[in-house]
């Protein structure tokens, strides 16, 4: 019988969506067609996964929809993944993703 030999394990990958991760302050900016259920489809998406944002900010402008999303305490991998669930809707046209801790601190203070 041949001698048992250790079994060498491959490095695991970095788990992106555990709770110890570094959290952030996700702000989604959403332009879409002015249907009447895409508020309700957009932040279903939230409320599926147990989430409520801080802020939601609507503006209708002739035939589009103008979505501000603000969300506390997501991991950036999260953040990122709602995004793309936000693109995949039906008459969104864009869905632009911000870390807002950054976005408010300004140019030179972020340099600095």
């Amino acid at each position: 019988m041949p001698p048992l030999e250790a079994v060498a394990l491959a490095p695991t990958r970095a788990d992106a969506w555990h709770a110890a991760n570094t959290h952030c302050r996700a702000r989604y900016q959403l332009l879409a067609e002015a249907e009447p259920d895409l508020l309700c489809r957009a932040l279903n998406l939230f409320a599926l996964q147990g989430l409520t944002p801080q802020q939601v900010h609507v503006e209708r402008l002739d035939d589009l929809l103008s979505l501000d999303i603000v969300m506390d305490g997501l991991s950036w991998h999260r953040a990122q993944v709602i995004a793309e669930k936000l693109r995949n809707l039906i008459s969104v046209c864009s869905v632009d993703l911000q870390d807002a801790d950054i976005a408010r601190v300004g140019p030179a203070q972020a340099a600095g």
